[in-house]
């Protein structure tokens, strides 16, 4: 079996990444006539060399864009890397319905240690990631190559607003934060509250749900979330070299950026 044989069998199985183990132990040529193919054929663009030794098969469909979903190949991707991952922000909001924000960029969300962003022709992966793995509020959802794990809407809501600063400011991620209120469910939030603990971001959330976005069944949840324990003034934005000041709204929130949300 050649390399190119090896690869329409994955197609036929409906699967579309391998690594550079697997076909070695699939193809019965030497490793040097393998890796000499696996160049021919990226090349030819058959093939994508994604991350050093994990590869992307390109269908014919795809040929065009030279660009294959990344619901296709993601969960082989970080079973081969041996980390913890979900779709999230802009790329999970686009999974619910909060399609506002039209990006060519892939989120994801993963453990420590921090990965390098995959930027290679048309594949922009940008790799965020998080102090604390979730508990929960993580969906297994299915793609016609199997599996593959997202934030759920109310994860992905808090996500936004926690890594915002990261990703384009507040303004940008106003539109998928309306979008994604339609979506909410009361118990999809009170799992996230069950766990989450950074308690300036549910204040940020709970100030946007109440004042902005009018979702008050939600913020109230939030808000009884954090009821019982202190919580201190802090700025809607962060800034480094900003300090919050004295503010006499129920979440202690120093509104130091003006909103316009173009939805």
């Amino acid at each position: 079996m050649t390399v190119s044989e090896y690869c329409k069998e994955l197609q036929s199985y409906e699967e579309y990444s391998f690594s550079l183990e697997e076909v070695i132990a699939n193809v019965s040529n030497t490793e040097v006539s393998i890796r000499r193919e696996l160049s021919r054929l990226v090349l030819k663009k058959e093939l994508i060399n994604l991350r050093k030794g994990f590869y992307l098969i390109i269908p014919a469909r795809y040929s065009r864009s030279q660009k294959l979903p990344l619901p296709l190949y993601v969960d082989k991707l970080f079973k081969y890397l041996n980390r913890n991952y979900y779709l999230g922000l802009f790329s999970a909001a686009k999974i619910h319905g909060a399609s506002h924000q039209q990006s060519q960029r892939d989120y994801l969300i993963i453990e420590k240690p921090k990965l390098n962003n995959i930027n290679k022709g048309t594949y922009d992966l940008q790799f965020h990631t998080t102090r604390y793995w979730p508990s929960d509020n993580i969906e297994t959802k299915k793609s016609e190559a199997g599996i593959y794990k997202a934030s759920s809407p109310a994860l992905t809501f808090v996500d936004l607003i926690h890594h915002h600063t990261r990703i384009g400011g507040l303004n940008r991620i106003l539109p998928p934060l309306e979008e994604l209120t339609e979506v909410l469910k009361e118990s999809d939030f009170e799992k996230l509250l069950s766990w989450y603990d950074s308690k300036s971001t549910l204040q940020r959330t709970g100030f946007l749900l109440d004042e902005i976005l009018g979702a008050n069944p939600f913020s109230e949840i939030v808000f009884e979330n954090l009821h019982p324990s202190l919580f201190y003034p802090v700025l809607l934005s962060p800034k480094t070299n900003e300090k919050p000041r004295s503010v006499n709204n129920r979440w202690k929130i120093d509104l130091n950026l003006a909103l316009d949300s173009d939805l």
